[in-house]
């Protein structure tokens, strides 16, 4: 995972080494140029009680998640270099009940462009919060 002072901006779901993981975090960083402008406050943002608690807290939810459980991720999180669309992509797919599924179709006509399910498609694969935004 990985935060920004406004939320968390990134999960990078298990890779086959160490060194995967931390390569796709590197590109991430890319997309929120506040991380290298606040680097040495974020290097001692563990220190700092109010980011341990949201990191403990969904760290808490993935765990319950990945238990089964049906979780409501009500974390922070950093989503503004991204497109409207892609938002609303993204808050539809949120409203998808757990253990269930929808179409891009279906996500394209909620979001009131019926004609987008491609656009659907690709929203969905440039999703940087895996888990949390399903």
């Amino acid at each position: 995972m990985a935060f920004s002072e406004h939320g968390l901006y990134a999960i990078v779901l298990p890779k086959k080494d160490k060194k995967a993981v931390e390569r796709e975090l590197k590109r991430s960083e890319c997309r929120v140029p506040t991380i290298e402008a606040f680097e040495g406050r974020l290097r001692s943002a563990c220190n700092n009680p109010q980011f341990r608690s949201v990191l403990d807290k969904a760290v808490r939810l993935l765990q319950k998640y990945f238990s089964g459980e049906s979780v409501s991720f009500d974390l922070p999180l950093d989503v503004r270099y991204y497109t409207a669309f892609q938002k609303a992509v993204w808050e539809a797919t949120a409203e998808i009940p757990f253990g269930e599924t929808r179409s891009y179709g279906w996500i394209a006509k909620r979001i009131r462009n019926p004609k987008a399910a491609r656009a659907v498609g690709q929203a969905l694969g440039a999703n940087p919060i895996p888990i949390i935004i399903p």
